[in-house]
């Protein structure tokens, strides 16, 4: 008889992973840090309504400036929201690989416990640029190629002063990065949180389901 860890045994839905890496760089100092962690509290506040998803969203928190696990994958029942500090520079591409590893761990998790996922989601939040010398082309690659073969959706959210041309080399070229929208991080979170909710109640390896429209944020050229 295979037991399995107690997480998993005491709740066997399926899980719907999602990677929030957030730039905690010294630039976000003041107001931005401030509505990023209150946009965090709204997420978890948001979610946990919907009963389903509270046990199958299985969020982890990974912030850089430098790069720190601050929270490991947890339902969103079970999540703390962290108080993130700004401090540091932007080691975006160490943050990549950083969760793409803690993802493939995770989902290996899944699979020693019998427990089916959904594609995952790896939300990247940042107002700057990659630090010199950050490896962050071939962290691009790597998360590209993982897009194509449909092992993860990726998205990319700037805030104002970051380097957005940048972010169009990271992202996936069907899904571009988006400017928030000042630091309306509220509605962004209601936005992800909605979407997931919708994502953890349709059927694992099912069709990607329609998400809410984004009215948080704008494709800028």
């Amino acid at each position: 008889m295979i037991v399995g860890q107690p997480e998993f045994v005491e709740n066997p839905e399926n899980r719907c992973p999602v990677i929030l890496l957030v730039d905690t760089s010294g630039s976000m100092s003041g107001a931005p840090i401030d509505a990023l962690n209150e946009g965090l509290k709204t997420f978890r506040e948001a979610v946990i309504q919907d009963e389903q998803a509270a046990l199958r969203v299985d969020v982890a928190v990974v912030s850089f400036g430098p790069v720190e696990l601050v929270q490991d994958f947890v339902t969103i029942d079970q999540m703390i929201p962290p108080h993130l500090v700004a401090n540091g520079l932007s080691p975006i591409g160490e943050a990549i690989s950083f969760g793409l590893d803690l993802l493939e761990t995770r989902k290996a998790t899944y699979r020693n416990n019998g427990i089916q996922y959904y594609r995952p989601w790896v939300f990247l939040i940042t107002d700057g640029a990659p630090n010199p010398g950050s490896p962050w082309l071939q962290a691009a690659q790597r998360l590209q190629d993982a897009e194509q073969q449909r092992k993860l959706s990726f998205f990319a959210v700037g805030v104002q002063g970051a380097d957005m041309n940048t972010l169009r080399q990271i992202a996936p070229p069907m899904r571009p990065p988006l400017m928030l929208n000042g630091l309306d991080f509220r509605a962004m979170f209601l936005w992800l949180s909605d979407s997931m909710v919708r994502v953890s109640t349709s059927t694992v390896g099912g069709e990607m389901v329609a998400l809410p429209p984004v009215g948080w944020g704008q494709i800028t050229t």
